[in-house]
């Protein structure tokens, strides 16, 4: 199982090594953002088959980055098998944000049910760093008569990389900034403090900085990083009371780095929905915009609305219902059962243990899409279950059976288990079934070996699957 740890600036080279030749173009895909917005993100990194994973926890739920891949060995579908692997033991169906569209199609061939949204105020907007450098051209006329009014107004207004000794000056625009700055969005807010915490960061090697100043103070300042051929400007800040200072400084800045460095594009990052930041990034008019896709992966049973009822010549499959409690309580409190079914409830126990306990734990399952228990009944009496389990989300999943003693040994668990492997491959629409059985529980390797092919063992089991 991946080990995902909370990233920290002790990470730094670390992740620098993947996003330093990233060619997702995209803002999430770089150290900046990591730190600026862990506050909100709390992100955690894992490495798996050459690639960097990447997990944020928002909204209550985990989601994830598409994977970073890193020189020729590296395997992003192996790295996608393992956030499948990870998110399946957890019971949980991957989520990813912030999906390059160039990777999209990855997805879409992948999982067979998902659905994308591509949000207008997360877009980043792209721009080639010649355009923003030279400003040439009649289409950016206007950008160029604000800085030459900045310079007839300022003319002792110069732009200078800023090193790690123009701390206190550094300090002295933040606190000018903050004095000035009137936005009450919480967004906002929150940028404002993550990129003042992220300037502190000025003097390592892969930060690009650099101020305009004006008679020994800071007016403007702007911080990023290269990944891949892109330049991701994190941070633009400028004291408004100096007209023209912005477009100043952002061709100030794109050209001073355009010499020192090699990157075809400028990325300046997303507009939150902030209508005034969305109209000044329009006007610097953006090659492309960098759209980035939300996809939310479903197993199979999200297109299920109730659990249906199945029959054969002897039994009824259908919901576990309050009336089963104590018949249901008794499997599922049997230690000589629990012990072939391969589960310990102590070991997994969440809450109290009420007689409620057990069919709250199905119903919801069920009801996130996680599992579907099915009651076994014969003349409508319960007398077991059957459990399709480990969605992996590509159309897979595992079926287990498990009967009540005094019902064992006269068919009904193999009859119950043909008829909901059957259901679930041509009813519900799976590609495979699997399941597995201990070495030494002869009974069900009998059962599994009537119904599906073997697919492997290990020391503690035997596997099967069938396919359709």
């Amino acid at each position: 199982m991946l080990d995902f740890r909370p990233v920290t600036h002790d990470d730094i080279p670390l992740l620098r090594r993947y996003y330093e030749d990233c060619t997702y173009k995209l803002c999430e895909y770089s150290v900046g953002i990591k730190l600026m917005w862990d506050h909100s993100l709390h992100c955690a990194w894992a490495e798996a088959a050459g690639c960097l994973l990447v997990r944020s926890h928002i909204a209550g739920r985990y989601v994830f980055d598409f994977p970073v891949p890193l020189g020729e060995d590296a395997s992003v579908s192996a790295a996608l098998d393992a956030i499948d692997a990870y998110c399946t033991e957890l019971g949980l169906a991957p989520t990813f944000m912030a999906v390059p569209r160039a990777c999209l199609t990855d997805l879409l061939l992948r999982y067979p049910r998902l659905s994308l949204d591509d949000r207008r105020p997360n877009q980043d907007y792209l721009y080639l760093a010649e355009d923003l450098a030279s400003f040439a051209g009649r289409r950016y006329s206007g950008q160029r008569n604000h800085i030459n009014k900045f310079h007839k107004l300022y003319p002792e207004a110069h732009f200078r990389p800023i090193v790690p000794e123009d701390r206190e000056e550094l300090e002295a625009f933040w606190e000018e900034f903050h004095q000035t700055f009137h936005k009450e969005n919480a967004t906002a807010q929150k940028e404002l403090c993550y990129a003042r915490d992220f300037s502190r960061l000025i003097g390592q090697p892969w930060v690009l900085a650099g101020a305009l100043e004006l008679e020994g103070r800071f007016i403007a300042i702007a911080i990023g990083e290269i990944c891949g051929d892109t330049l991701q400007c994190h941070v633009e800040k400028a004291l408004t009371q100096y007209e023209g200072v912005y477009p100043t400084m952002v061709q100030s800045f794109s050209a001073y780095f355009s010499e020192k460095e090699t990157f075809r594009w400028i990325n300046r990052e997303d507009d939150s929905g902030d209508k005034g930041l969305r109209t000044s990034k329009l006007q610097y008019l953006p090659a492309e915009m960098g759209e980035k896709f939300w996809v939310e992966v479903h197993t199979d049973l999200h297109a299920l609305r109730e659990i249906p009822a199945i029959y054969t010549p002897r039994l009824t499959l259908d919901a576990i219902t309050e009336a089963d409690i104590p018949a249901y309580d008794r499997l599922c409190l049997d230690d000589e059962r629990n012990r072939w079914w391969g589960y310990d409830y102590r070991e997994d126990l969440h809450g109290p243990m009420t007689e409620r306990y057990f069919y709250n734990v199905a119903h919801r399952d069920f009801l996130n899409h996680a599992a579907i228990n099915f009651a076994i009944r014969r003349e409508g009496q319960f007398i077991g279950e059957a459990v399709l389990y480990h969605f992996d989300c590509k159309g897979g999943a595992e079926l287990g059976c498990r009967i009540l003693p005094e019902f064992a040994g006269q068919g009904y668990g193999a009859e119950a288990f043909a008829a909901a492997a059957d259901w679930s491959l041509y009813s519900l629409g799976l590609y495979v079934l699997r399941a597995k059985c201990f070495k030494e529980n002869q009974a069900s390797y009998k059962m599994l070996s009537a119904h599906m092919r073997p697919n492997g063992e290990d020391d503690t089991y035997f596997y099967f699957e069938r396919k359709v």
